[in-house]
């Protein structure tokens, strides 16, 4: 009767985990985040503000024109003047046009464009860091889900065990010491199973925060692409492809640039001028002989200025050691940079192939604790076994399980991350391009570094991503699932 019960508990929980009509999937996940994530969208704004840089360091090598205009009144007169205006009105027209400062125009427009690319690079590496925490709230909320049903599971297997206890402890086949050990494991796996429960909700709020929706019915992931043979493949990939190594490179290449922009402040400067100048005294110049003298008067001129700074007090030189420094700090941080990727890599490979190790030995452990109970719970129906035996080994089943379920969740988070050190673990990487969804900053760099007209600007910006406060909060309930998606 015992067997029959548990048999029954068993099927129960198995109908439970049916395959869902309808579930999300890990790519629509990425895709959600791609779209609306917050931390996202906000790297991409800030990247648009660095695109604005080249052409901020561009007008300073274009012309400049000012126009100015004034009314004067003349309220006090001088006591030897007889011809003093009272008062006027001017206007004025001024042209500017640099030939030449020493190379700081061309060469921070060099160093503005060479921070674009390092702004770009880090951007994807801001969007890998973002997907990474996503297939691991993903994953989690996955382990977590299963984790509740072997949990509920393994409630509902104890109760019918402290039911048959109780049983063959009425017709004197067990002891009352039998019942309380029963029952002390069923409190156990009950307080297991709040754990769980509150484990769960946690992943599921992450997910939430994350990815702006809540999880419901989600997939079991697809195999990740790319992987590599080796760790020595992995790590030659990431020093050519990794995005932060790439921003760190690029920042070295525009600190060097800094270096002449600084220099060139000892520099000759030389710049074509032109203005016109316009005035009237409105009747009021000449006073008594006023109608004897011309009322207006317009002027001209145009040239070339040459600027030789002499001496400066060692600014120059200050500024350019300065850069010096910081060009130095770039290049360490480069080296900086290379050694981190080289150490994400390196454990990022190590903790895949570990974790898919212990996904095999798991599987091991698995089938030998369903074994191993199988074949106690036949022992006690003879005798030979005690009911303690019964819920150790139990307990060692669920704690097989469980170790696979995380097994499963660590590999392939791994395996993402791994991707990510490597730089392939991006949009364009994981083929949102093909939903028309690839965001590509070159386009707005390529859109504002020409811009020339002063009165030129976006429309106000507005939010992009989507709030979760009208989301309700997530509960414990698991959706129905496949034994694939649950581990077990």
């Amino acid at each position: 009767m015992y067997r029959r019960l548990v048999k029954m508990a068993l099927l129960a929980s198995a109908a439970s985990l049916a395959v869902p009509a309808n579930a999300d999937t890990l790519r629509e996940a990425l895709a959600a985040t791609y779209v609306t994530n917050p931390t996202l969208q906000s790297a991409r704004a800030n990247q648009r503000a660095t695109d604005e840089t080249v052409a901020v360091e561009k007008a300073a090598g274009r012309p400049n024109a000012s126009a100015s205009g004034q009314y004067v009144e003349f309220i006090k007169q001088s006591s030897t003047s007889f011809t003093a205006p009272e008062r006027s009105i001017g206007a004025g027209l001024d042209l500017g046009v640099p030939i030449y400062s020493g190379g700081a125009v061309k060469n921070a427009i060099r160093s503005a464009e060479t921070r674009v690319k390092a702004g770009q690079a880090d951007l994807r590496g801001t969007e890998s860091a973002i997907f990474t925490q996503v297939v691991a709230a993903y994953m989690d909320v996955l382990r977590n889900q299963a984790i509740v049903g072997l949990s509920g599971n393994q409630v509902d297997v104890l109760s019918v065990n402290l039911q048959a206890t109780s049983d063959r402890f009425e017709i004197g086949d067990l002891t009352r010491t039998d019942i309380a050990q029963s029952q002390s494991r069923l409190a156990v796996a009950q307080s297991d199973l709040q754990t769980a429960q509150s484990n769960l909700i946690s992943a599921r709020e992450n997910y939430i925060q994350l990815v702006g929706q809540m999880p419901v019915d989600l997939q079991p992931p697809p195999p990740l692409p790319g992987l590599p043979e080796s760790a020595d493949a992995a790590l030659y990939t990431a020093l050519e492809n990794n995005p932060d190594l790439i921003a760190a490179r690029e920042r070295a290449e525009a600190s060097a640039y800094d270096i002449s922009v600084a220099g060139a402040g000892r520099l000759p400067r030389v710049s074509l001028f032109a203005g016109s100048d316009y005035s009237n005294f409105l009747g009021t110049l000449g006073g008594n002989i006023s109608g004897n003298l011309p009322q207006t008067s317009t002027s001209a001129q145009a040239g070339v200025q040459v600027s030789v700074p002499l001496f400066q007090g060692g600014r120059p030189a200050a500024l350019q050691r300065q850069a010096q420094a910081r060009s130095a700090a770039a290049l360490e941080q480069v080296i900086a940079a290379e050694r981190e990727v080289i150490a994400q890599v390196r454990a990022a490979y190590a903790s895949w192939q570990a974790a898919n190790a212990i996904i095999v030995s798991s599987q091991a452990g698995v089938s030998a604790a369903e074994l191993s109970l199988e074949g106690v719970r036949a022992e006690n129906s003879v005798g030979n076994r005690t009911i303690l035996d019964i819920l150790n080994a139990e307990q060692e089943l669920l704690q097989s399980r469980v170790l696979l379920v995380t097994a499963r969740r660590n590999a392939y988070v791994a395996g993402f991350s791994l991707l990510a050190a490597m730089g392939r673990a991006e949009a364009r990487d994981l083929g949102l391009a093909d939903e028309g969804l690839l965001y590509d900053p070159q386009v707005n760099a390529d859109r504002v570094s020409g811009k020339w007209f002063d009165w030129s600007r976006d429309p106000d910006p507005a939010a992009q991503s989507t709030r979760t406060v009208d989301i309700p909060a997530p509960d414990a309930e698991i959706p129905a699932q496949g034994d694939s998606q649950s581990g077990t």
